[in-house]
């Protein structure tokens, strides 16, 4: 892994954070039968990608379905995934989840256009959860291990398919995207940089594959042990903060400065990238290079201290 630890660009922590979530907020201007209010109205929604556009899901009665078809324009804040447990973490730190910040035009659907697309969608969450189902044990013990609260977008979904005549369906034409870090500092970004995320088996696990990571006393150990291989930084604790097809980042607990090191140490919390040597296309294949990074991390610690 050494001479590997890039760090990603932000079209591509976009295009990961679209990819890994399906829950936005959704804003559209207030209007009446005057027209426009000028005011913002603001819910959660769902979303997903079909052929490189958004498409969006909101609940029937919702302001947004009448909003929009007086006022089209519209933006979408979407953060990337965070279990509870970490959003608590990052919010005692002040800091929030990168977002991705979209604004475009919201376009209701035609009844021809909503049934084809539900129909997509009903083969699209068949073929995650089929996948799911057969999961070897590797990824099944880390999902396993996540809290409860925490779902696959497929499970997310399904309750929506479920309840269809619940939903109002609409296309998102996009106009502009900015990437806003922990920090909340901003970076806007060209149309042409930002690829619609494409269709796979990683992102849609990636909640319930970081929470199960981070539910984990042994996996936290592993990323601590990651911290001092190749960051030679002595952590104290370490949770899991993002995935994607290149690798992970890592928000660790260190101490303030080297010279600190110690039982009355100063500590603060640190992000750290790591990178496969190879893509996980996956989850079955980003838990088997976890799982091997974890192995020849323990056997470097062991050879050190002679126990190899």
């Amino acid at each position: 892994m050494k001479g590997k630890l890039v760090t990603l660009t932000f079209a591509k922590r976009c295009k990961n954070i679209l990819a890994a979530n399906c829950q936005a907020h959704l804003n559209t201007i207030k209007v009446d039968a005057m027209g426009s209010k000028g005011d913002i109205h603001t819910s959660k929604v769902h979303y997903l990608f079909n052929k490189g556009k958004p498409y969006i899901w909101v609940r029937e009665g919702d302001l947004h379905n009448m909003n929009v078809i007086i006022d089209e324009r519209g933006s979408l804040s979407v953060s990337a995934v965070a279990p509870n447990s970490l959003l608590r973490l990052l919010r005692s730190m002040g800091k929030f989840p990168a977002r991705v910040a979209l604004a475009g035009d919201v376009i209701p659907l035609k009844d021809s256009k909503v049934q084809d697309l539900t129909e997509w969608l009903r083969e699209h969450l068949l073929k995650e959860q089929n996948y799911a189902n057969h999961s070897s044990y590797a990824v099944s013990a880390i999902l396993s291990s996540a809290n409860l609260s925490c779902k696959s977008r497929s499970e997310i979904f399904q309750e929506i398919v479920d309840q269809s005549s619940n939903y109002v369906a609409h296309k998102f034409n996009i106009r502009s995207c900015t990437y806003v870090d922990g920090s909340a500092h901003t970076h806007e970004l060209e149309m042409e940089d930002v690829e619609a995320p494409k269709a796979g088996h990683l992102f849609p696990f990636a909640e319930k594959l970081i929470d199960g990571v981070n539910q984990s006393q042994a996996r936290r150990r592993a990323l601590i042990l990651f911290c001092l291989e190749y960051y030679d930084t002595h952590a104290r604790d370490a949770v899991m903060l993002s995935i994607d097809h290149c690798g992970f980042d890592v928000l660790a607990k260190v101490p303030e400065s080297m010279a600190s090191i110690g039982e009355s140490s100063r500590y603060t919390w640190k992000e750290f990238r790591f990178t496969f040597k190879e893509e996980a296309t996956d989850v079955e294949a980003f838990c088997r290079l976890l799982v091997g990074l974890e192995e020849e991390v323990l056997q470097s610690v062991r050879s050190y201290s002679g126990l190899a």
